[in-house]
C-alpha cells in the first residue's frame, strides 16, 4: 500500500520524513504534512484500517474522503482554497467560477459565452488554411484533443485572435491543449498545418514548458534552470535538492549511498536499472532483448541505440575505431566492422555534434566545456609540468604519448586514480627522480608496475626485466626465511649458481617469462620445505638418509614433492648428500587419449565462425594446427608475420610456414586490427597479441583462459597436435618448424611410433643421385 501511494524513491522517502518527525498524524489525521501523508490515510480508512484517522480539515474538522490544499494544509470543499474576486460582468465579489477570453474573473452566474458554437470557429480557421478538410475529421480532432466544453472555448478564442499558432507560431500558444491539437490535425492529414519549433534551439521537438511568454523544448528548460551541484560542483539542472535546500545534479542523485539497493542476481549494493517481481537488477545485470545488432550483424543481447534506433550489441557499443568517413578515431555508431562509420558522419546534427569550445572538434557534449581531449590535455598539463613552467625533458615523450592516445576517455579515467596522479605529479615537480630505483621504493602492486610500463613504453625509462628482478627479491626471500646459517648458504649455492644461472643461459638475453619465474619460484620453495622440515629433526642435508628422505615423503608436510626430487640430484651432485636416491619421473608419452576428431572440429569452427573475435581463431587455430602453447602464442610479435610475394608466412622457429589461406587471412587482420586496453597508442607495442600493459604482451594465463572459453583444452589439444604433426614429420623438422626442442621432438616421435630412421640416409642418396 505504502508503494501504490508513495511511488518513486523520493516521494517515499519524503513520506518516511514525515512519519518519522510526526507519526501522530496517523492518529489525529491533521494537517500540515505533506500531499503523501493524506494520500495514505485515506488509502488506510478504504482497506478497513480503523485504528488510523482519515484527514480532517484544518478549519472545521470534518472528515476527508478528498484532499484540497494550500501549502500542507488539507481542508474540505467549504473551506477549501477559493479566489474571490470582483465579476467583470456583474461586478459583485464573488467565486471565480471561470475566466474570459481576456483572463478577467467570472461568477458562475456571468460565464463568458458569446452564443457561437467554438467546433465551428474552429473548422473556419482550419479552413482558411485547408479549404479542402474534412470538417467532421477536424471536428473529432478537436473533441479527441480538447474534452471539456471550456478548453474547446479557449481553443477558439486563441486561434480566432492569432491563427498563425497553426503554422509555425505554435509556441507563442497560451494553451498547452493547442499543442495537442496541431499534433492531431497534422497526424489527420490536414493540410496547411507545420508543428512549430523550439524558438531557443529550434528543433522540431516536443515544446510544452512555459518560458518567459514562450513554449520551449524541455532541454532548453533545463538549461534555463542550471544550478551549480552542491556535492559534485557541476552545472546542471538540478534533480532534487538535499535537506538544506542545496541542488543535486541527476548523477549525485542516483549515486546516493541511500538509492542503492541490492541486485538480486550479483547481490551487491549497487544502482537500480530495472524492477521485477523478484526484486531490483542493477545495470550490469539488467536482462537485454535478443537481437540482431546492425553493425557485426550477429544474434546477440542489445540495447537501441539513441543516434540511430536500431539494435547495438555489447560489444559494438563499446567499440572504437578510426571512422571511414572523416578518419577520425571515435565511437563507431553504424556502418560494419570493416568499414566503421563514427557519430558525426552516421548522424550529422550540428545541433547533436556541438564543437569543442578550446579545440573546436565536432563532439557529442553533455555538459557545458571542453570535450575528453581536451580535458586529458589539461589534465597532463597539471601533473607534468615542473616548477619552471614547461615538460621536464624526460617526460615530454611521456606528455605526448598518453597527449596523443586514440582513447582519450581511458586515458583520463587512468590519470584520475589517486597512486597514478600522485606518482605523476611527484616525477613531474622534481619531488621523486626518474629511475627505476625510485619506483622500487614505492608499495609493490600492479598500479606501480603498470606506472612503470607506461614511462618504459614511451621512452622516459630504460626497459628492464622486470621478472628477473621480481625473482631476484623472490629468491632473496625465500633464502632469509630458513633458520640455519648453513641452510641459507646451501640455499643460495642453489639458488644463484643454479636456477638462475641455468635461466640466464636458456633466455639467452631475452626477458624472463612469468612461467620460468614460476617454475623456479617452485624448486627453491621445494628445497626451503624440504630443508625446514630437516632442521625441525634435527638433520640438515649432508646427514639426511634415504630413510629420512622416505619419511619426509609420506609425511603431511611433504609438499611439491617433484620439485624437491630436482634439489635433492643437485646436492648429490654437488657432494653436498650423499647416501640418498630420488630418481625423477620419466616421460613415457601423452597420458590421455588423442581426440583428432575433435580437433578438427574445433578448428572448422574458428575457421568460419565470424562471430568469433579474431585474436582468439588465430590464437586457437596455431594451437590446434601447429601445437603452440599458450606462452609461446603471448609472445609472438608482428614481425614473425611475413608477406611476400602473396604469401603469407609465420615464423614459429628457425623456418618459417606458409599460412593456408583461411589462417593466413586472420593473421593479418590480427596485425592491422590488434589492440588493447593500455592507455598509449597502439603503434607503441610490436606484440601480436597486446596486453593491458602498453609494451608488454597478453600474459599466458590471460591467453589460456580465452581459449578456455571457446572449449579448447589445452594440453589435450595440444597434445593430439603436437602427436599427429610427430607422425608426419622427422623429429628435426619439427624442432626448426614449430620452435620446440630437438630432445622435446625426438619423444614425440617416439611417442608417436613415427619410424624416421631411414630419413637421413634417403635425403643423402637423393643429394647425391
Amino acid at each position: 500500500m505504502v508503494t501504490a501511494v508513495a511511488g518513486g524513491r523520493a516521494k517515499s522517502r519524503m513520506l518516511a520524513a514525515a512519519l518519522a518527525r510526526r507519526p501522530a498524524v496517523l492518529n489525529d489525521g491533521r494537517s500540515p504534512a505533506p500531499r503523501a501523508v493524506g494520500d495514505l490515510l485515506i488509502a488506510l480508512r478504504k482497506a478497513g484500517a480503523q485504528a488510523t484517522s482519515p484527514p480532517v480539515c484544518a478549519e472545521c474538522g470534518k472528515h476527508l474522503r478528498t484532499l484540497q490544499r494550500r501549502g500542507q494544509d488539507w481542508y474540505c470543499g467549504v473551506c477549501g482554497p477559493t479566489t474571490f474576486e470582483p465579476c467583470t460582468g456583474c461586478g459583485k465579489t464573488r467565486r471565480v467560477s471561470t475566466r474570459d477570453r481576456a483572463g478577467r474573473p467570472r461568477c458562475v452566474r456571468c460565464r463568458d459565452i458569446d452564443g457561437r458554437d467554438p467546433l465551428a470557429v474552429i473548422r473556419g480557421v482550419i479552413a482558411g488554411l485547408d479549404p479542402h478538410a474534412d470538417p467532421d475529421v477536424v471536428a473529432d480532432v478537436v473533441r479527441h484533443s480538447a474534452l471539456r466544453p471550456a478548453n474547446q472555448q479557449k481553443i477558439a478564442w486563441a486561434l480566432e485572435a492569432d491563427p498563425s499558432l497553426l503554422t509555425g507560431n505554435g509556441h507563442l500558444a497560451p494553451f498547452p491543449v493547442i499543442l495537442r491539437l496541431i499534433d492531431r490535425l497534422i497526424d489527420a492529414g490536414v493540410a496547411g498545418i507545420v508543428r512549430p519549433a523550439c524558438p531557443r534551439c529550434h528543433r522540431a521537438v516536443r515544446i510544452s514548458k512555459p518560458l518567459d511568454g514562450q513554449r520551449v523544448c524541455r532541454n532548453c528548460i533545463a538549461k534555463s534552470r542550471v544550478e551549480e551541484c552542491a556535492r559534485c560542483g557541476t552545472r546542471r539542472d538540478p534533480a532534487t535538492r538535499d535537506d538544506q535546500g542545496r541542488p543535486l545534479c541527476p548523477n549525485c542523485l542516483i549515486t546516493d549511498p541511500t538509492n542503492l539497493e541490492t541486485c538480486i542476481v550479483c547481490g551487491r549494493r549497487r544502482l537500480v536499472n530495472t524492477r521485477t517481481p523478484d526484486g531490483p537488477i542493477c545495470p550490469t545485470c539488467r536482462p537485454l532483448p535478443t537481437l540482431v545488432c546492425s553493425i557485426c550483424g550477429r544474434t546477440a543481447p542489445c540495447t537501441l541505440s539513441r543516434l540511430t534506433d536500431r539494435p547495438r550489441c555489447g560489444a559494438c557499443d563499446q567499440r572504437e575505431a578510426r571512422c571511414t568517413g572523416c578518419g577520425s578515431f571515435r565511437r563507431v555508431h553504424s556502418g560494419t566492422p570493416q568499414e566503421p562509420v563514427c557519430g558525426p558522419c552516421t548522424k550529422p546534427d550540428a545541433e547533436l555534434w556541438r564543437p569543442c569550445p578550446v579545440c573546436g572538434q565536432a563532439e557529442r557534449l553533455r555538459a557545458p566545456g571542453p570535450c575528453r581531449r581536451c580535458v586529458l590535455k589539461h589534465r597532463l598539463d597539471e601533473l607534468l609540468v615542473g616548477p619552471s613552467g614547461a615538460v621536464a625533458p624526460k617526460l615530454r615523450a611521456l606528455h605526448e604519448a598518453l597527449a596523443s592516445t586514440e582513447r582519450a576517455a581511458t586515458a583520463i579515467h587512468w590519470l584520475s586514480g589517486g597512486i597514478v596522479s600522485t606518482v605523476l605529479s611527484d616525477l613531474g615537480s622534481g619531488r621523486r627522480p626518474l629511475t627505476h630505483e625510485a619506483l622500487d621504493e614505492l608499495p609493490d602492486g600492479k598500479v606501480v608496475e603498470h606506472i612503470r610500463s607506461v614511462l618504459v613504453a614511451a621512452g622516459a625509462l630504460p626497459s628492464r626485466d622486470e621478472q628477473m628482478i621480481r625473482l631476484e627479491r623472490v629468491v632473496s626471500d625465500l633464502i632469509s626465511s630458513h633458520s640455519t646459517a648453513e641452510g641459507r648458504q646451501i640455499l643460495h649455492r642453489y639458488a644463484t649458481w643454479h636456477l638462475v644461472r641455468r635461466l640466464r643461459h636458456r633466455t639467452s638475453g631475452e626477458d624472463v617469462t612469468h612461467e620460468q619465474l614460476v617454475v623456479v619460484r617452485q624448486h627453491l620453495r621445494a628445497a626451503v620445505i624440504l630443508l625446514g622440515w630437516l632442521a625441525e629433526q634435527g638433520l640438515t642435508i649432508a646427514t639426511c638418509r634415504q630413510a629420512d628422505l622416505e619419511r619426509w615423503l609420506t609425511s603431511d608436510d611433504a609438499r611439491l614433492r617433484q620439485e624437491a626430487g630436482h634439489f635433492v640430484r643437485w646436492a648429490l651432485a654437488r657432494k653436498i648428500a650423499s647416501d640418498l636416491s630420488f630418481p625423477a619421473v620419466k616421460w613415457t608419452g601423452p597420458s590421455r587419449p588423442m581426440d583428432d576428431e575433435a580437433r578438427w572440429a574445433t578448428a572448422r569452427r574458428l575457421l568460419h565462425d565470424d562471430s568469433i573475435r579474431t585474436e582468439d581463431r588465430l590464437a586457437g587455430l596455431l594451437l590446434l594446427l601447429y601445437a603452440q602453447w599458450p606462452s609461446a602464442i603471448s609472445r609472438l610479435t608482428v614481425d614473425h608475420i611475413e608477406e611476400t610475394g602473396g604469401a603469407v608466412r609465420i615464423r614459429l622457429g628457425d623456418v618459417p610456414i606458409d599460412l593456408p589461406e583461411p589462417v593466413a587471412d586472420l593473421a593479418l587482420q590480427q596485425v592491422a586490427v590488434r589492440r588493447s586496453h593500455a592507455v598509449l597508442p597502439r603503434t607503441a607495442s610490436p606484440w601480436l597479441f597486446p596486453g593491458g600493459q602498453p609494451g608488454r604482451p597478453i600474459s599466458a594465463w590471460a591467453m589460456g583462459e580465452r581459449l578456455r572459453k571457446l572449449g579448447i583444452r589445452l594440453a589435450q589439444t595440444r597434445s593430439t597436435a603436437l602427436f599427429q604433426l610427430a607422425t608426419e614429420l622427422p623429429a628435426a623438422i619439427l624442432a626448426r618448424t614449430l620452435g620446440i626442442h630437438i630432445t622435446v621432438a625426438v619423444k614425440w616421435q617416439r611417442a608417436a611410433a613415427g619410424d624416421w630412421g631411414a630419413y637421413a640416409a634417403e635425403v643423402s642418396r637423393r643429394n647425391g643421385s
